[in-house]
């Protein structure tokens, strides 16, 4: 597709990717009201995924954009469109432009989200792990070829939650 970078993912980089995945949940939210009445206040957790996790872990993988998931308990009702996935600029920094992306100042950042069969309040790890394990979804066999590093909540900040030593 692209030049990848190879610049460091640091803490701070990822505090920005959760600030601007969080900014994307407000906006989603304050356009549709049915979804935000469900599931506003049952966010799991926000992991950068795929290539650019494994450049977090690895630091050789490279970056062309980053991927950013957000996880939700799911909700009786309805689970959180399986469909629902936008896209945010990162913005001027270290990390460059995106190639083939012209609009963009910065890496472009892939916003997915997700519910998950768990209940709010479970642990995020706990959770994902249950998910890439399951291998359920087309979703969770390709993530789980990869690497997941939670970005919220702030507590998880850089934790790998996947790879996982334990099988």
């Amino acid at each position: 597709m692209g030049e990848s970078s190879l610049e460091r993912i640091t803490r701070t980089n990822l505090r920005r990717l959760a600030r601007i995945a969080a900014d994307e949940r407000n906006d989603f939210f304050a356009r549709h009201a049915e979804w935000k009445l469900l599931y506003a206040r049952r966010l799991l957790c926000t992991a950068l995924c795929g290539q650019s996790a494994l450049h977090y872990c690895n630091g050789a993988a490279g970056i062309e954009e980053f991927d950013v998931w957000s996880y939700y308990a799911a909700h009786a009702e309805a689970a959180f469109p399986h469909y629902r996935h936008s896209y945010r600029d990162f913005g001027k920094s270290k990390f460059g432009r995106a190639m083939g992306h012209d609009a963009y100042v910065g890496r472009r950042i892939r916003l997915t989200v997700r519910s998950l069969s768990t209940r709010p309040g479970d642990d995020p790890v706990v959770s994902l792990q249950r998910y890439l394990r399951s291998g359920r979804t087309p979703s969770a066999r390709k993530l789980r070829r990869s690497a997941l590093v939670l970005i919220e909540p702030e507590s998880h900040l850089g934790y790998v939650a996947w790879p996982t030593l334990i099988s």
